[in-house]
């Protein structure tokens, strides 16, 4: 496929070989705007903005993948496959499902569970079991370790649903799983057909548990340790 992409209006070397990937097209702009030096505007199409610039000297991208699996399938899909993006580590919010997990905490997805769908497309003989790239994931826990973070690392779970009539999201707290999200899948299963790196980090933004939460407000504009993290490793 000739880019631009039917989604993505970039040219041809807009991309740095490493996005980040907040969900929320706001977070993208916020990033761009209070952490990187000299931020190009390289996409905006529906409203999904993607920038480049520079942080510490590095060249770094920050572009939206919108809310869900079929979003973030589609962006992290054409990003690794027509733009030669090399790592995406997508930073987002989710829904602790792990007593020991508080707001703001980190998490490391080293799988994603889902009930999702998506896999079925690549025709595999079995399950397959969605993982991370180890060496994204060894730094990022290093540097979680190196400035003091409170994290965890473990399966987390890509849900296609928000509302979840059924309660559901909850019970696959008891197989060890720390939180719900609602992208790293799709992203871990891009990377690995295309032969790229992916990482999800999440910062806990509300509590199944005990029903604390953060406002959109706090979503947006406070995971600082998270966004810090995810650009030092870049």
């Amino acid at each position: 496929m000739p880019i631009p992409t039917p989604h993505i209006a970039a040219k041809a070397g807009d991309f740095a070989p490493t996005v980040l990937m907040p969900g929320d097209p706001l977070r993208s702009k916020y990033i761009a705007e209070h952490y990187l030096t000299d931020a190009t505007l390289v996409n905006n199409v529906r409203g999904v903005q993607g920038y480049t610039g520079f942080y510490k000297g590095k060249r770094v991208s920050v572009m939206a993948s919108g809310m869900g699996i079929p979003s973030i399938g589609i962006y992290s899909y054409e990003l690794f496959n027509f733009y030669g993006v090399e790592n995406i580590i997508r930073i987002g919010s989710a829904g602790a499902i792990h007593p020991d997990l508080k707001l703001r905490d980190l998490v490391f997805g080293q799988g994603a569970c889902t009930n999702s769908n998506y896999a079925r497309q690549f025709g595999m003989p079995g399950t397959l079991a969605p993982i991370c790239s180890y060496e994204l994931l060894e730094k990022a826990v290093n540097k979680a370790k190196e400035s003091g973070y409170s994290y965890k690392v473990g399966n987390i779970l890509a849900s296609d649903t928000f509302y979840d009539d059924g309660g559901s999201s909850a019970i696959w707290g008891k197989m060890g799983v720390l939180a719900v999200e609602m992208e790293s899948a799709a992203l871990y299963l891009n990377a690995a057909r295309a032969g790229k790196k992916a990482l999800c980090i999440c910062t806990i933004s509300d509590h199944l548990l005990t029903g604390e939460e953060l406002s959109s407000e706090e979503r947006q504009i406070s995971f600082h340790d998270m966004m810090t993290l995810a650009l030092e490793i870049a």
